[in-house]
């Protein structure tokens, strides 16, 4: 008899647990599901296309070109050449609130081209190649936003979806641009992803940033005949770095500087009468980062005046913080538990852990978990991203989902191998989905968008937006 309770309580129990997990996976994102598997090859295509084309900032014309003619073929409106830059859209479906909105990144890096194997082998030498999986974040973005498409065509969800093509995201920040337009006036929820070696929903922010160039002007002479007629540019551009690696004993932890020093000089017999460097400051928050701004400012001004020659500094771009919303984070979480763990081949399995073999990581191969959600750090690590104010202008939600091997050195080779097969194709189909139901859940659930923007506001507080760009259009066409 108790065996048959047993028996009985179990299948109850099972029951349950299947009804739940129906109410959960309902009808619309069991159809956000399969119209994303239905264009799985076309987003594959497309992917491949871009990773291929490897187009680096302001210069994705083709890349964009291809996300732009996919959407305008699957009914949106597209906007083309918006805020100034030829390679950034928006494109449009629907009508009426809410208006939810999705990005798409497809901007390559210099330099490192990389076919789809697991040990270093350029596609083509000195090309650009996707190592931050930028081919597969225009992709999957974009399936995504068909996926709400066709279901507002088909009456079942009602309201607006945008997709924000977004150029530029490594160099010069082309999103700040777009936010200066206006272009998320009216957007009540974005979403955002990016490539990974791990799948999660993000709670974490990322680094504030500026960039500015400085140049130094002094007076060119014979390098050994009569050097004393010269004043050497490259003597305040030394004297200025070494200041920056002084002044790093005396900064927070939290606080990142770097440079690139673009021309130091044309040939050693000749003393220079030009140099430029690039620098960067970094910090957890904008309100930390910009006193630091002013100081390594105020520092080339001292290398100037001890080389005796002239100086500019030429502000290019920065960036804030992301700014976290939980209560998005929470409702994507949800839908990654319905999702599960992306599965792997032996083959991909063992592609993985050559990679992990070759840049010296323990060979573990994937990590597709789905933790529980993580608690917010005050003070993270990590990167920079210009997604940070996009969510200081529009509630915002963010995901990370595995595209390469757990502890892949990112901005390498390795990942714009993954990028390029089996590995990047299953997270790009796996963040599409992801989503496109929690999409679902902000169309059908008013109560969820507003919890969603309450916490924004909350966060965001009494700070005012100021974008950090000089005034003009973007620096198309600049080094």
């Amino acid at each position: 008899m108790k065996t048959k309770k047993n028996l009985l309580l179990g299948t109850l129990l099972l029951l349950s647990a299947t009804i739940s997990y129906g109410q959960k996976l309902n009808a619309n994102k069991k159809a956000v599901m399969s119209a994303v598997e239905n264009h799985k090859t076309e987003l594959i295509k497309i992917s491949d296309s871009i990773w291929s084309l490897a187009e680096t900032a302001f210069e994705e014309h083709q890349s964009s070109e291809i996300l732009a003619n996919y959407a305008e073929k699957n009914g949106f409106i597209v906007e083309r050449g918006v805020a100034g830059m030829p390679t950034a859209f928006v494109a449009t479906y629907g009508t009426g609130s809410p208006v939810i909105s999705v990005l798409g990144e497809f901007d390559a890096l210099p330099g490192i081209s990389q076919k789809a194997e697991p040990t270093k082998n350029p596609l083509v030498e000195g090309a650009a190649g996707h190592g931050c999986g930028h081919n597969l974040f225009g992709a999957a973005s974009l399936g995504s936003a068909i996926a709400i498409k066709e279901q507002i065509e088909k009456g079942k969800l009602k309201g607006t979806i945008k997709f924000f093509g977004t150029p530029s995201e490594e160099k010069f920040f082309g999103k700040i641009w777009m936010v200066r337009e206006g272009l998320w006036d009216g957007v009540d929820v974005n979403l955002s992803w990016h490539p990974s070696a791990a799948t999660e929903a993000d709670v974490q922010s990322s680094l504030a940033l500026v960039d500015f160039k400085v140049e130094f002007f002094g007076q060119a002479a014979h390098a050994s005949a009569d050097p004393w007629n010269g004043r050497s540019a490259s003597d305040a551009l030394e004297l200025y770095t070494t200041g920056i690696n002084y002044y790093r004993e005396h900064i927070k932890p939290t606080v990142r500087i770097h440079y690139h020093i673009q021309d130091g000089g044309q040939v050693v017999n000749v003393v220079p009468d030009y140099s430029k460097l690039w620098v960067r400051v970094r910090d957890t928050k904008r309100s930390g980062m910009m006193p630091v701004y002013e100081q390594v400012k105020k520092m080339a001004e001292g290398a100037a005046i001890m080389a005796n020659v002239d100086y500019e500094i030429s502000l290019i771009s920065g960036i804030y913080e992301v700014l976290v919303n939980r209560a998005g984070g929470e409702i994507m979480q949800n839908n990654l538990e319905l999702l599960g763990e992306i599965t792997y081949t032996d083959e991909e399995i063992a592609f993985g852990k050559k990679i992990q073999e070759v840049t010296g990581k323990p060979q573990v191969g994937m990590d597709s978990k789905i933790s529980p959600l993580e608690e917010t750090k005050e003070h993270p690590g990590g990167g920079s991203t210009d997604v940070g104010d996009v969510s200081w202008n529009v509630a915002n939600i963010n995901l990370g989902v595995t595209t390469a091997p757990k502890d892949t050195p990112w901005h390498s080779w390795a990942v714009v191998a993954c990028g390029g097969m089996s590995i990047g194709h299953k997270g790009m189909i796996y963040s599409a989905k992801a989503m496109s139901m929690t999409m679902v859940d902000l169309f059908e659930n008013p109560k969820m968008v507003q919890k969603v923007k309450d916490e924004y506001i909350k966060r965001k507080g009494n700070e005012v937006y100021e974008a950090i760009v000089p005034d003009g259009p973007p620096p198309i066409g600049t080094n």
